[in-house]
């Protein structure tokens, strides 16, 4: 990949919808007032429900906003969520009760990461703008939508996705970098 407007094809394969989503999402922080029809809602969570995830454990819980009034509330308390204009919002959150044991616990983290990512692509794919804010590690994020959303102590919010039809549309950012990239060993 060179950049987010030269996309690796496949020889002999067109099929590339994948690969241009990936290549092509970006934050979109801003919304018009439409909401977001159910059926995307649905396939938006079911996206995220076939993430990895380790040793197929699936700590994950999701919460869906799209209460306008909540989410507006929500925003004057958190103004680093960009809820200000959503029309729906999902809060990825870890159930601790379905995560590993020991050193292995923490791997809640990565799947409800993974989740997230297949949520943000499947919002882009079908012309929604959507941007991940960060709950966890800062514990008092991740406590002030507990508060809000009545979340139980064995949950840990991960982040918050707002998302809506695109009010802005941000350039996609260059974030290719081949000097991290190291074949074999590290030189």
């Amino acid at each position: 990949f060179r950049s987010a407007q030269t996309v690796y094809r496949p020889s002999g394969n067109d099929s590339t919808a994948v690969i241009d989503a990936i290549m092509s999402r970006k934050s979109v922080r801003k919304f018009t007032n439409q909401p977001v029809e159910q059926a995307k809602i649905d396939a938006i969570l079911k996206a995220g429900f076939a993430a990895p995830t380790a040793m197929n454990r699936q700590p994950w819980s999701i919460g869906v906003v799209n209460d306008t009034t909540l989410l507006r509330q929500m925003a004057k308390d958190m103004p680093y969520s960009q809820l200000e204009t959503a029309a729906v919002a999902f809060v990825v959150c870890g159930d601790l009760n379905k995560a590993m044991e020991g050193t292995a616990r923490e791997f809640w983290v990565v799947d409800c990461s993974l989740m997230a990512e297949n949520m943000l692509l499947a919002a882009h794919s079908m012309g929604l703008g959507a941007v991940f804010t960060g709950g966890w590690p800062n514990m008092e994020r991740c406590s002030l939508v507990a508060q809000y959303l009545h979340i139980p102590d064995s949950y840990t919010v991960l982040g918050v996705i707002p998302m809506g039809y695109p009010a802005e549309n941000p350039d996609v950012k260059e974030k290719w970098n081949p000097d991290a990239v190291h074949y074999n060993v590290w030189e």
